[in-house]
């Protein structure tokens, strides 16, 4: 099904050109793949803030820096950056079912995950795609067994997030065929955890009752400098790593030490990938939603002292 009401930009093929004189042999104009600065165990500095949107119930904004490339002659072209994660979330509800809706006792928790046209290198549809469902339906299971729903019978809550700017599959590079395309959308895991984290502190701000609250951590295997060598990092940025052969997102409750959703995806415990396993994995990932834990929380804290009027 089509959307006929608006015009559709192309599918592909929006990105600006990059022009040749960038791509000159030049080592100290050669553009590079950005590299990670971080240390495994480090996570990306994070901007959370809630009360965005007040015409909502509950609105939260998140924000994680971007990579920057090693090469400080690369000119500064808006085709040449490299992406970061800009999440925005809305809760609408609780609110009562329409009256053609059967009985629920309790509340019907509702995810919808959108990118925006702009969001990625490749223009995105207006209509959800495959991906965007596969992400929503992950949310909802996070989300799902935080909610107390038994204290709202015969309502319904909506959780939205629109993904203003996307992680990448890749460095944007290596669709040129400069680098070894590893594109496997790995992109989506970071930003699955995101959405898990974002979309708890819209649910806390709009004061809906939780079991504790929840954050999403993403943890992934990484090929090393050599071919045989293998890394385990927390927050990885797909466009840092030249190959990324595994990767584990979890949502984590710390107060309960509780799991309410994990992906794992690649390949993982076989000949290529013997220094790590899945329960390494997955406890990295726990890791990782911790460290996002402490900044959910301290930005929960903020919003409740200016709403109390403390200084």
């Amino acid at each position: 099904m089509t959307d006929r009401r608006r015009i559709n930009g192309p599918s592909g093929g929006t990105s600006a050109p990059v022009y040749s004189k960038y791509l000159t042999k030049d080592a100290s104009t050669q553009i590079e793949r950005p590299m990670r600065s971080r240390a495994p165990n480090v996570l990306r500095k994070m901007f959370l803030k809630t009360g965005v949107t007040p015409s909502a119930s509950g609105s939260a904004y998140l924000e994680l820096e971007a990579s920057k490339s090693t090469n400080t002659n690369t000119p500064g072209l808006a085709s040449l950056s490299t992406s970061g994660l800009k999440l925005t979330c809305t809760v609408h509800g609780p609110r009562p079912l329409p009256k053609s809706a059967p009985f629920s006792p309790h509340i019907i928790l509702s995810t919808h995950v959108k990118y925006a046209p702009f969001a990625t290198r490749k223009r995105r549809g207006y209509l959800r795609d495959s991906s965007e469902r596969d992400l929503g339906v992950h949310l909802e299971t996070a989300l799902r067994g935080v909610i107390i729903g038994d204290r709202w019978p015969k309502s319904g809550v909506e959780a939205i997030i629109t993904i203003l700017e996307g992680e990448e599959d890749q460095w944007w590079g290596d669709d040129r065929g400069r680098g070894q395309v590893t594109a496997g959308e790995w992109g989506m895991m970071s930003v699955l955890s995101g959405c898990i984290t974002v979309a708890s502190a819209a649910i806390a701000d709009a004061g809906i009752d939780c079991v504790d609250v929840v954050s999403g951590g993403v943890a992934a295997v990484v090929r090393g400098q050599g071919k045989q060598s293998t890394a385990l990092v927390l927050d990885p940025v797909p466009s840092e790593h030249q190959e990324i052969l595994a990767a584990a997102i979890v949502a984590y409750l710390p107060a309960r030490d509780e799991i309410t959703d994990l992906w794992v995806k690649g390949d993982i415990g076989n000949q290529a990938v013997q220094s790590s396993s899945y329960e390494e994995l997955a406890d990295n990932a726990v890791q990782a939603a911790l460290g996002s834990h402490r900044v959910l929380v301290a930005a929960l804290k903020e919003t409740a002292d200016m709403k109390l009027g403390r200084s």
